[in-house]
């Protein structure tokens, strides 16, 4: 399959994709990030796509379990009963949520320091100065999609690396008791 036989799948399927990514996450950019995954899964498949029939159906397949892998994370992220909380609790931070909140900024900063330059600049104009895909886009002379995929692979990594820190601290608090 050519490059352009593929970007024509990808202009075919893409809101097809995102719609069904969105009615199960609730969240634009998780449903972004998962439609990118899918066709750069499609993509690494190669000369094995020729042999579905129905590329479409494959997508939403796809689709449909990477958005599933992702409520399951959620879930087990949520369900850690520290960071529980209660329906009646004062919604206002506690202080000690304050030091956490302030520390996870401090962490995610730190995180976003240590990316390869070009993600880091990425995340710093889309996640933090809020500029479009477009106007990146324009800034960078880059495609659009190149844009997105990278920002995807950015946001995977700061993910990845966070929750790593986020398991270790747990660890640690266990292991001080």
């Amino acid at each position: 399959m050519t490059r352009d036989e593929f970007n024509n799948i990808i202009h075919k399927h893409n809101r097809k994709l995102f719609a069904i990514a969105f009615r199960i996450l609730r969240n634009r950019q998780e449903a972004e990030d998962v439609v990118q995954d899918v066709f750069l899964k499609m993509w690494m498949m190669g000369k094995k796509l020729d042999e579905y029939n129905d590329l479409c159906a494959l997508g939403v397949t796809i689709t449909k379990n990477s958005c599933l892998d992702m409520l399951r994370k959620w879930k087990h992220i949520n369900s850690d009963p520290d960071i529980m909380i209660s329906a009646n609790a004062d919604p206002s931070p506690s202080p000690f949520e304050q030091i956490v909140s302030a520390e996870d900024e401090n962490i995610l900063a730190g995180i976003i320091e240590e990316l390869p330059p070009l993600y880091r600049d990425l995340v710093q104009l889309r996640e933090i100065n809020g500029l479009s895909y477009e106007e990146i886009s324009a800034m960078n002379d880059v495609n659009i999609n190149t844009l997105r995929v990278t920002l995807s692979r950015a946001r995977q990594m700061i993910r990845e690396k966070y929750l790593k820190y986020y398991d270790d601290r747990k660890q640690s608090e266990r292991t001080s008791r």
